[in-house]
């Protein structure tokens, strides 16, 4: 039995610390993947999540945009664009921001939400803001205290042009949630007959893209479905082409001699195999012994994959003449190599937001074990016969700096 008296706790005094964190811009610690994304990167990004839209990367492709434009998830995600706005820490936060006020207590990635004001063209210089934008104390019986702790990431081109948002929930709690996990280690790979295999490839080789015929307002009720999205059986192989889209996130990580230098920029990152060679411990999503260091049967995917799975429903049913504005989701269960995913919803909205015809949509993800994964929401903004063609977004300040402060002060109320 673990002598939780001995573990990292939550202390009010921790909390404050971490509260006057709050609107700090911190620059990010990778560089961005692509630097000046270019309709190449446009169709790499969309290819490592499965969607081959010719709004993206084809240049002869009708669309009211008058080009091609980047797909949503490039528009932000973790370490995908945007050049530091904010490249060190202001001189008077330097001892404020240095270190983590809950080290050692655990914490695990558990939500995302993203909005987005105006579409990405090729060739844009991009900066971000990155700053800490809530912290919420909690408490359950399920976690006993935790915190829920909201950073945000704001993208704008370097001409000034305000592009997107996204927050990213990290919860905090003092009972050591990787123990939790070890309840996963009962379940067993899924084993598909051929017949199933058929059937889901039937599944998938079905779907739709909406494309360049408009879906307008007046077309769209409450309770219509969205056209579902079969992915999978994961493989491993969609974990590699996910990588070279997406890139190796926060932890910059590199190959080789890159490699030894990056272990010893960040050493804990660093487990040994094996053969008892140092390597990172991100190799959870595709060595099956790593994953069941932490608990799990075998290797899993990102939670970002699954969003970006959910954007991909949403752009396919929605049309290129339409806009996604907002999107949220939450990630629920783990997704396994073998696992199937039905990604699936409907509309429960249909209003004006800000004057603009819109649509509230439901999503989920759900495997072949009945097991939901994945549950999100979403506002698409639709062209309309009555009102015209779609206005986008305003954005929630007139610059980086404005639009930081504007979110700080929403996650406050």
């Amino acid at each position: 039995m673990t002598d939780t008296r001995t573990e990292p706790r939550i202390t009010d005094e921790a909390v404050a610390r971490l509260r006057r964190r709050i609107g700090v811009p911190v620059p990010n610690p990778a560089p961005p993947h692509y630097r000046e994304p270019g309709v190449d990167a446009f169709r790499t990004v969309a290819q490592a999540y499965g969607d081959d839209n010719p709004l993206w990367s084809d240049r002869e492709h009708p669309s009211r945009w008058g080009g091609p434009i980047a797909p949503p998830p490039l528009v932000g995600g973790d370490t995908l664009i945007g050049e530091n706005s904010v490249t060190e820490v202001p001189f008077e936060h330097r001892t404020l921001m240095k270190g983590d006020p809950l080290r050692g207590v655990h914490a695990f990635y558990a939500s995302s939400a993203r909005e987005w004001w105006a579409p990405l063209e090729p060739y844009a210089h991009v900066y971000r803001r990155d700053a800490l934008v809530g912290v919420h104390d909690k408490t359950s019986e399920f976690a006993g205290r935790a915190v829920h702790e909201w950073t945000g990431q704001v993208f704008g081109t370097r001409a000034g042009r305000l592009l997107s948002a996204q927050y990213k929930l990290m919860i905090r709690t003092e009972r050591a949630k990787a123990r939790e996990r070890r309840k996963y280690a009962a379940i067993e790979p899924y084993v598909y007959t051929d017949a199933e295999i058929d059937d889901i490839e039937a599944q998938v080789l079905a779907s739709r893209r909406r494309g360049a015929t408009p879906r307008y307002w007046e077309d769209v009720a409450v309770g219509d479905p969205i056209d579902p999205l079969v992915k999978g059986p994961l493989t491993v192989t969609d974990l590699v082409c996910w990588h070279v889209g997406m890139g190796m996130g926060l932890y910059d990580i590199r190959p080789l001699e890159l490699a030894v230098a990056n272990r010893r920029r960040i050493p804990r990152f660093y487990h040994r195999d094996e053969l008892n060679v140092p390597d990172v411990m991100q190799r959870v999503h595709w060595d099956p012994e790593f994953a069941r260091r932490s608990g799990n049967p075998t290797t899993f995917d990102y939670g970002r994959m699954r969003e970006t799975w959910l954007i991909h429903a949403c752009t396919n049913w929605m049309g290129d003449d339409a806009w996604l504005w907002k999107l949220d989701c939450r990630f629920e269960a783990f997704n396994y190599v073998g696992d199937t995913q039905w990604v699936r919803g409907e509309v429960t909205g249909h209003h004006r937001a800000d004057g603009r015809p819109a649509v509230d949509v439901a999503l989920r993800t759900v495997n072949q074990r009945g097991v939901a994964t994945t549950a999100g929401t979403a506002t698409i903004l639709l062209p309309s016969r009555e009102h015209g063609p779609v206005v986008l977004p305003d954005p929630p300040g007139a610059d980086l700096p404005g639009a930081m402060a504007a979110i700080v002060d929403r996650f406050a109320r």
